[in-house]
């Protein structure tokens, strides 16, 4: 008797070498969350606790060959994008994704790292505001990367409502504006879809977290993969990403904290 497999979820993003971000982070979620992770890789950066020394792209020939065997393969249930690096990674990938049609795309616009390097050129915006986040069912900004996308700052939380509705105008289903670079003793993070707005709190951790954005998304993606509903998706995600903070640890000499998947 044929045993039932885990529902199959991919990560497309860049390795961490430290292992609290990125690729990594993404397939330990994809574990605790039930699901078999797949992955292509994007970029290998070379980072650790302190932050990103250097980025290498993967050749759009080997993006394009590692998507190609997994989707003739696998059944995938969903897909996380993170970290693409570069205009023609960003237009290959959304073609890609085009061609595809995942049943779920969850889109993690990875543009600077917490160390404030660059994670995404410049001009691969446009390829990300107009080729990708149109085929997205969720765009997890946090508030940098929303700046970024629409080109102006937001502060207060009518500024925040705003944003949400002017992220859902470029496409996606849905937008999380994820609330961790606010001021304030609690992190609030704002769900906008068609039904309008949720809100989903909790009490912000003394400390320095790295991967927090990946963990989400894919935790997101993973959810979904296994039947959750988009809003039940992000209320689980965020419960999970919380509480793996909340048990974070210095595996280095630098402040940040990874998550406890």
């Amino acid at each position: 008797m044929q045993r039932m497999h885990p529902p199959i979820a991919l990560t497309i993003a860049g390795s961490d070498s430290g292992g609290g971000a990125g690729i990594q982070a993404d397939l330990k979620t994809f574990q605790t969350r039930g699901v078999h992770g797949l992955s292509v890789i994007t970029a290998i950066t070379s980072q650790n606790t302190h932050g990103v020394s250097a980025v290498y792209a993967v050749p759009l020939t080997h993006i394009r060959s590692q998507l190609a065997v997994l989707f003739d393969d696998f059944p995938i249930a969903a897909v996380k994008i993170g970290m693409l690096g570069s205009a023609a990674i960003t237009r290959l990938v959304a073609h890609e994704m085009a061609a595809r049609k995942p049943t779920w795309l969850v889109v993690d616009p990875v543009m600077i790292a917490t160390s404030g390097a660059r994670l995404l050129d410049e001009d691969a915006l446009e390829a990300l505001t107009e080729e990708l986040i149109p085929l997205a069912d969720l765009l997890t900004p946090n508030l940098p990367e929303a700046e970024a996308l629409l080109g102006h700052p937001i502060k207060t939380a009518t500024q925040f409502d705003a944003a949400g509705e002017a992220l859902l105008m470029l496409g996606a289903g849905a937008v999380l504006l994820k609330g961790g670079h606010a001021k304030g003793n609690e992190v609030v993070d704002r769900y906008y879809d068609a039904r309008g707005v949720l809100e989903l709190r909790h009490p912000r951790l003394p400390l320095e977290g790295h991967g927090t954005g990946c963990t989400l998304a894919s935790a997101i993606a993973a959810e979904l993969a296994c039947g959750r509903s988009p809003r039940s998706a992000v209320r689980r995600a965020v419960a999970y990403v919380h509480r793996a903070l909340q048990r974070g640890y210095r595996p280095g000499g630098g402040a940040a904290h990874v998550l406890r998947h």
